[in-house]
């Protein structure tokens, strides 16, 4: 069998037999690994929690037909305000899904990794809800599917411009609308993400213009991976709580 070591981000895990876990991983060289993790469930497992999703990890691997064998596990980051704050988590399991329903075995993105790192790191340092829409449209423009957002995608008007409708490419204005409803603040901080001024967003965008963004991105997504991820709901659920 085959060696290799690599960097990767644990997006999920579920069990395997008596004492072992399946791990779906993504890494910086390799993209999606799913690897087996023997007797980690445990009391005296090794690993134990250097397996837990979004924690970023580096490993050693023995290439296996079906799925790889985890033999060491070093973490890089833990991310541990994951575990006390239940919208961080939550956000951070979108962030996690995504990548995971995007992206397939042998085909890596070195830009994705780093896009995916980045995002948990500020997320779990900062917290901001902005994280999610700005991760989903990184994740867009990298699959290919960046929507128009300085005309209506239908008729070329630049004013008027209400709604977003991935399936059709972008903005529409009020004559040509279908999708969702789209703000001007909202366009602008999108369009501001797409030319690379993430921080800008992140610094300078109202709450009301956030949680917009933070309901049109699932929404995208939804539509990019034509399914429905469980993670939003989760986060929708823990805020109408508050």
């Amino acid at each position: 069998m085959t060696l290799y070591r690599e960097d990767a981000v644990v997006l999920r895990s579920f069990k395997l037999a008596e004492a072992d876990r399946i791990i779906v991983l993504y890494g910086r060289t390799r993209g999606k690994i799913r690897a087996v993790a023997k007797g980690i469930r445990r009391t005296k497992s090794k690993f134990g929690a250097r397996l837990e999703p979004a924690t970023v990890v580096h490993a050693q691997f023995y290439e296996g037909r079906n799925l790889d064998i985890v033999t060491q596990v070093e973490t890089t980051q833990i991310h541990s305000t994951f575990r006390s704050d239940l919208a961080r988590y939550s956000r951070a399991a979108i962030l996690l899904e995504a990548v995971d329903m995007a992206s397939e075995e042998a085909e890596p993105s070195p830009a994705l990794y780093k896009l995916l790192v980045g995002a948990l790191g500020e997320l779990d340092r900062a917290g901001n809800p902005l994280i999610v829409p700005a991760f989903v449209s990184k994740l867009l423009k990298l699959e290919g599917v960046q929507p128009m957002l300085e005309h209506c995608v239908h008729c070329s008007s630049t004013t008027g411009l209400v709604a977003i409708d991935l399936s059709r490419g972008g903005i529409l204005c009020d004559n040509c609308r279908s999708g969702g409803f789209m703000s001007e603040e909202a366009r602008v901080a999108m369009q501001h993400v797409f030319d690379g001024h993430v921080r800008h967003v992140l610094d300078t965008t109202p709450e009301h213009v956030a949680d917009e963004l933070e309901s049109l991105a699932t929404v995208m997504l939804d539509q990019h991976l034509e399914r429905r991820l469980r993670s939003p709901k989760v986060l929708h659920q823990h805020l109408q709580s508050e």
